[in-house]
């Protein structure tokens, strides 16, 4: 299998951390989903889609992504950072959905805490500080080992 992870991470890179724990775990080529062609998945078996939380859903530059792929029969997994990590089934929904509409079989989906900035929170030192920590980046080489294990 040939694994590849695409993620989106801006304010402190909380995202990437996660992102190239699982690419360490799986042996995965791992871009910034902004510094790569959309053709790019047509090499690889599993895809895993991650970024921060904003507003309720990932970031747009991963739909803009889907967006420009065609149907697929390829499977993918999902990973967040989130200030609030357990709304992942609705922070998750709306990116589980579009790739199912690609053609996608999800076969995971991994969330965890990330420091967490914005609004009202900036104020008060922010949310989270220090997420995502030693035990996240386990949390997160686990469900790398998983998906691993599925094959």
């Amino acid at each position: 299998m040939e694994y590849l992870v695409l993620y989106k991470s801006i304010h402190h890179k909380n995202t990437e951390k996660i992102a190239k724990a699982i690419a360490k775990e799986l042996n995965a080529d791992i871009y910034d989903v902004d510094k790569v062609n959309p053709d790019i998945i047509k090499n690889y078996d599993v895809i895993g889609f991650g970024s921060g939380i904003y507003f309720g859903k990932h970031h747009k530059s991963i739909f803009k992504f889907i967006d420009k792929i065609g149907k697929t029969n390829k499977k993918a997994f999902i990973f967040s950072t989130a200030g609030f990590p357990f709304l992942k089934p609705l922070f998750h929904k709306e990116l589980k959905n579009k790739l199912k509409n690609k053609g996608f079989e999800i076969i995971g989906d991994f969330s965890c805490r990330g420091y967490h900035t914005y609004s009202i929170f900036k104020l008060f030192g922010g949310l989270n500080k220090n997420h995502p920590n030693e035990n996240d980046i386990k949390k997160a080489k686990d469900f790398a080992k998983n998906i691993l294990k599925s094959f």
